[in-house]
């Protein structure tokens, strides 16, 4: 009977630690980030894995929607941490719309923490044609797919 028990309790630490995303090894974002896709479906992705938070944090003017990456997900995107996951697809249910216009009808992209120029040499090696645009002087970029 005891061996049974510990049985089921290392089912249940595997089963909840495979449930969960990878907290040992990161999860690159640089692959989306190549600007080919749209924010429905880069979202979606990331809430249906579990890796960032269903309600964004905030929500800009333009409607750009910020989620938060759920603790221990250990998101990165060209080799920098990510603080936070950003999105806005016009008339898509997982979004908020801002109360100024919207950036453009689907944009999506990250907050990472880094240096602009470091972030925008690293986001053209990778082939990107991502936006980058620096949010807090050499601490905090922005990386950005916009669809127009």
């Amino acid at each position: 009977m005891r061996k049974v028990a510990v049985h089921a309790l290392i089912a249940l630490a595997t089963g909840g630690v495979m449930s969960t995303p990878a907290l040992c090894r990161a999860y690159e974002l640089d692959p989306q980030l190549d600007c080919k896709s749209n924010a429905h479906d880069y979202i979606s992705q990331l809430l249906n894995s579990r890796y960032i938070e269903p309600n964004p944090m905030r929500v800009e003017a333009n409607s750009i929607n910020a989620f938060r990456p759920i603790r221990g997900s250990n998101l990165t995107a060209f080799g920098f941490r990510v603080y936070a996951v950003l999105g806005y697809e016009h008339d898509d249910a997982i979004f908020r719309k801002g109360n100024g216009e919207p950036i453009s009808d689907s944009a999506y992209g990250v907050v990472v923490n880094g240096p602009a120029e470091t972030v925008e040499s690293r986001v053209r090696e990778a082939g990107s044609r991502a936006i980058v645009k620096q949010v807090v002087p050499l601490l905090i970029t922005a990386v950005l797919c916009d669809g127009r």
